[in-house]
């Protein structure tokens, strides 16, 4: 698949995906074999699973895509997050606080579909500002 593929595919992901609250679009954009890095999870379920706990941790959730760059079957994201904190998040529960969290992901791409996906989010920014 083409560059350009790769880079639609990713903005689906958090878009439709994320933002939407699509669990239909995994099976057209997460291979059946896909990695979620990011959450440890495995096949199209295990990115169901991450989003499903994202959506119960953050209440509005929301994303925005900053800056998209791709090379052959690779494209990295950076994006931000925003939301309000309502589960438990990299060990702080809840605190009711909205957030605005940045993040860069690396999405690895086979046939026009996400066969692995890691993020780097700025867990010191969003702890600063969920902590009390």
């Amino acid at each position: 698949m083409s560059i350009e593929v790769n880079k639609e595919v990713a903005r689906r992901y958090y878009e439709e995906f994320v933002n939407q609250r699509r669990l239909d679009v995994v099976d057209e954009i997460i291979a059946e074999d896909a990695v979620d890095e990011a959450a440890g999870g495995q096949g199209r379920d295990g990115f169901r699973q991450h989003a499903t706990w994202l959506w119960e941790t953050v209440e509005d959730v929301r994303t925005t895509i900053t800056e998209l760059v791709a090379e052959d079957d690779r494209v990295v994201v950076y994006w931000r997050m925003d939301g309000v904190h309502r589960g438990n998040m990299f060990g702080v529960p809840g605190t009711g606080r909205r957030f605005v969290g940045h993040s860069v992901s690396h999405l690895t791409f086979r046939d026009g579909q996400v066969v692995r996906y890691r993020v780097l989010p700025d867990r010191l920014g969003i702890l600063q500002q969920v902590t009390p």
